[in-house]
């Protein structure tokens, strides 16, 4: 396939030339019959989103969306639950205490009895059922029906959920999307089956060989920095991605590193409180944060109320981390947040202060190789996978905007998605 008249950067306008999944040739006029017609719009390395939850995202178009950007009040929540034939099951995702307060047994059989009900919180790691569901489950002795970080205790007993992966490739495919890190702590050994369905590339945190080994900290269950530097050594010669959305969890997690000795790859997923005195320790360990600059921004009434005002200038540090010469990366974390990389680039420009980024460097956060985030970017040359991302203007105008809009082709392996 030939791509001609096309902005590569480093290399003008020129053509491109695809042959079995590569780019083989990069100049001006090659010869052969053209494939695409660029019209003199950038064509660059496919968006790689570094931290997503592909299966929950899967499962959304069988969910009812209940979070504060959905509903409001305990009304419009027991409507939304509501609606369907009596007797089915609902599956609820999104919730946040902002909408109609805790959420517990009771609470949901006053709003819902007519039919099993239940509903994730949007940080992903609690659900809430309501009597009918535990009842038909044989889990009725499960006191107020909250169960934290139970997913895999839980799946087996409700039924199957409709999963939509190819529309969650479609729309990946509109926006450039050519690969996943799925960031999931404790994957099936069967998600590589469910994962065909995808055309993106994708990379399965613990599950792949070369991948990281994801470890999840929780500050009521934290080790001391010894109990973690001995996990974190268990896992080498493996790079780790822990998933740090604390203070405490992330200062545990610098200590533990620095014990085990940190090794290249080596991840922390979030970064959600970074205080400004670990910015060096972060830099000297070499470790990469891939975080979301967009949550301070999909969720800033949230954080008014909820996060500890010490706290607050510290939350999803960007800016200031590459200032500080701390690797930083980016993932959606989809469907806990926007799935669409474009909407986290301006939200990472539009933020106040050093935590902003030039349209480019946010971009970037997307462009890093996905066992190497936050280093070297990949770049169209010949010899890499054809997986490029082919916009309908010049990248100058593209970085103007940062929207999906500007995505015109997605190709994986030279195929169009």
């Amino acid at each position: 396939m030939l791509i001609r008249d096309v902005e590569v950067e480093g290399c003008g306008h020129v053509d491109v030339r695809v042959r079995g999944g590569r780019v083989v040739d990069i100049g001006e006029r090659l010869g052969g019959r053209t494939g695409v017609d660029g019209r003199g719009g950038a064509l660059l390395p496919g968006l790689h989103d570094h931290h997503v939850h592909l299966t929950a995202l899967a499962a959304e178009a069988a969910s009812v969306r209940v979070g504060p950007a959905d509903v409001s009040g305990t009304d419009e929540l027991a409507r939304a639950l509501g609606a369907g034939p009596p007797g089915e099951w609902v599956r609820a995702v999104g919730y946040h205490e902002s909408v109609a307060g805790v959420l517990d047994r009771m609470t949901l059989d006053r709003l819902v009895a007519d039919r099993p009900v239940r509903v994730q919180h949007r940080s992903g790691e609690l659900w809430v059922w309501n009597g009918a569901a535990l009842r038909a489950t044989g889990l009725d002795t499960a006191g107020d029906g909250r169960f934290w970080r139970q997913d895999e205790r839980l799946r087996t007993r409700v039924p199957p959920t409709r999963l939509d992966f190819l529309g969650v490739g479609r729309r990946a495919a509109a926006r450039g999307v050519t690969g996943f890190t799925n960031a999931d702590p404790c994957p099936p050994d069967d998600l590589r089956d469910l994962f065909r369905a995808l055309p993106q590339r994708i990379t399965v945190m613990s599950l792949d060989e070369e991948a990281p080994v994801k470890i999840r900290l929780d500050d009521l269950t934290l080790p001391p920095p010894a109990g973690l530097a001995a996990r974190i050594a268990g896992a080498r010669p493996r790079p780790v991605a822990v998933h740090c959305v604390t203070r405490v969890q992330l200062l545990v997690t610098l200590f533990a590193l620095e014990e085990a000795g940190p090794v290249p790859g080596d991840r922390i997923e979030h970064g959600a409180v970074i205080p400004a005195e670990a910015l060096d320790r972060l830099r000297r360990l070499g470790a990469t944060v891939v975080t979301q600059p967009h949550f301070p921004v999909e969720r800033a009434a949230a954080y008014a109320a909820d996060v500890h005002p010490d706290d607050r200038p510290h939350l999803y540090r960007c800016g200031s981390l590459a200032a500080a010469g701390v690797a930083v990366a980016a993932g959606t974390d989809a469907p806990y947040g926007t799935g669409d990389p474009w909407e986290v680039m301006r939200a990472a420009v539009g933020r106040t202060g050093q935590e902003g980024l030039p349209p480019r460097a946010a971009l970037d956060l997307f462009l890093g190789f996905p066992l190497a985030p936050g280093g070297a970017l990949r770049r169209v040359v010949p010899g890499v996978p054809a997986d490029l991302c082919l916009l309908h203007v010049p990248l100058r105008e593209a970085l103007d905007d940062l929207t999906a809009d500007v995505v015109r082709d997605t190709f994986v392996g030279g195929q169009t998605l």
